[in-house]
């Protein structure tokens, strides 16, 4: 642990431009903050959300060919991977920190609550938790929409993604129950997913981040592969089931802030290959309503969103 005089007083954060990663390294943002220690956050994704994210500066991702010079005045410059947004931070400051061990690690524990260890224990912060500071813009009623149900069918690369027409059976089976599915995809993914409306499936044009954040506050549940829309429906205590495809992703990656459930779909798979290539096929969609419906008994749903105490 850095002692208090060693503590850096002026840190930037830099963001990789992939949600999850976004919410995630704003965990370190946050405690650094309520330590009184002073932090700038660089990305595209938290840039857009910068509203829901008070007291903390947010500026749009760094230019390569500016960055060493922006970070100059900065004491400590920190982002999570190794080879992005830049290939070797070092070479832009003096004084770098790359988390790209704490994605590696053998353990358990969520990437949040390893964020929220690296902070107490490496950066000195004795009060740090897994908190990312996130508040959702007065107006917004949590969860107000209970039976809407927020389906995330895609993901950042395909390995990660069960199988289309498996989230529109289980779509239509929670339709059924008495929900009101609707799927959340990206504009540029919208082509592939406008037949679900023709099968009385929602399918909203939710535009920028910032809409996303505030639709799925008012939501009551989300369903979704490994990915950021997952991160920032658990930031908002949203409760989450995430569909994983073997068990080591799903307990560095899974959403852990609000009440959630993971289904590992190669869990009765024994070859590590067959995990990789058919775990998508194997898990059905009975298995993934099972798991909603014990998510819905099991967990306790906050009434209200309700930050942590002295967070």
């Amino acid at each position: 642990m850095l002692p208090t005089s060693h503590r850096p007083k002026n840190v930037a954060l830099i963001t990789f431009p992939a949600i999850g990663d976004s919410l995630l390294l704003m965990t370190v943002a946050h405690n650094l903050r309520r330590h009184g220690v002073a932090v700038t956050v660089f990305g595209p994704h938290v840039h857009t959300l910068r509203n829901w994210f008070p007291g903390i500066p947010i500026e749009p991702a760094l230019a390569a060919g500016s960055a060493g010079e922006r970070l100059a005045g900065f004491d400590l410059v920190i982002q999570l991977h190794d080879d992005r947004p830049f290939v070797d931070l070092a070479s832009l400051h003096p004084r770098a920190i790359v988390l790209e061990h704490l994605c590696r690690q053998r353990s358990p524990k969520s990437m949040a609550q390893r964020l929220a260890e690296f902070s107490r224990d490496e950066l000195g912060l004795p009060q740090a938790g897994k908190y990312n500071g996130i508040v959702p813009p007065a107006g917004l009623g949590y969860r107000r929409h209970a039976t809407r149900i927020a389906i995330h069918p895609t993901a950042s690369t395909l390995d990660k993604c069960w199988l289309p027409q498996r989230f529109t059976a289980l779509g239509l089976k929670l339709r059924r129950a008495g929900f009101d599915p609707q799927f959340i995809v990206s504009p540029a993914e919208r082509p592939q997913w406008e037949h679900v409306q023709d099968l009385g499936l929602g399918l909203p044009d939710l535009g920028a981040l910032d809409n996303v954040a505030a639709w799925m506050f008012e939501s009551g549940w989300f369903i979704g592969n490994d990915s950021g829309i997952g991160h920032l429906a658990s930031s908002l205590h949203i409760p989450t089931l995430s569909l994983f495809k073997r068990l080591g992703s799903a307990q560095t990656w899974r959403p852990d802030w609000g009440p959630g459930r993971v289904v590992i779909g190669s869990a009765y798979i024994p070859a590590g290959r067959l995990k990789e290539r058919i775990w998508k096929y194997t898990l059905t969609p009975g298995r993934a309503a099972r798991a909603f419906a014990r998510l819905r008994k099991n967990l306790p749903i906050p009434a209200a969103f309700a930050p942590p105490e002295g967070m």
